[in-house]
């Protein structure tokens, strides 16, 4: 789940050609519904991963540190481009990740001006096990699935993602 906050909204136009009966709108009003309160959700999921890392970790520190264990390594340039975020504050959120023991710096074998972030094996080890309990999670809830409502859920996500 490492990606930039979601918008607490979706604002969804309406295509010219795409059916606007009462129920599709009913239906697209539900899933919109549906998609707020997923956002509050991981919100919240994000807040309670980063507490179980560690208990002064902030949320924008875990989303940049799963980001960083996932990627293998990022520079603080590329974090700031990815997050949208200021680079004063990916600086502040990497001291943080250093001084938890969460995250190393090393200069980069290219262009020693920069320094390359990794995740300590401390990290990797606790986002490992963050990844299988929220699998599980995942898994039990799904469990009332078809295979093919999996894969249409599934296929919804991935058009919502390319909106």
């Amino acid at each position: 789940m490492s990606a930039p906050d979601a918008p607490a909204t979706l604002a969804v136009e309406s295509a010219p050609e795409a059916d606007s009966t009462p129920d599709v709108e009913t239906a697209i009003g539900d899933l919109q519904t549906h998609l707020n309160l997923i956002f509050a959700r991981t919100r919240t999921l994000w807040r309670e991963s980063a507490a179980r890392i560690a208990p002064d970790l902030q949320v924008g520190g875990y989303k940049l540190l799963t980001f960083i264990e996932r990627a293998g390594t990022a520079s603080a340039h590329e974090l700031a481009e990815r997050f949208e975020m200021d680079k004063s504050v990916i600086s502040r959120q990497v001291r943080m990740l250093e001084e938890l023991g969460l995250l190393e710096s090393r200069p980069d074998e290219r262009d020693g001006r920069l320094r390359v972030l990794s995740a300590t094996p401390t990290a990797r080890e606790a986002l490992s096990e963050l990844r299988r309990d929220h699998s599980v999670r995942l898994h039990t809830v799904m469990a009332e699935l078809s295979p093919e409502e999996i894969r249409a859920a599934s296929k919804v996500f991935r058009l919502l993602s390319e909106v």
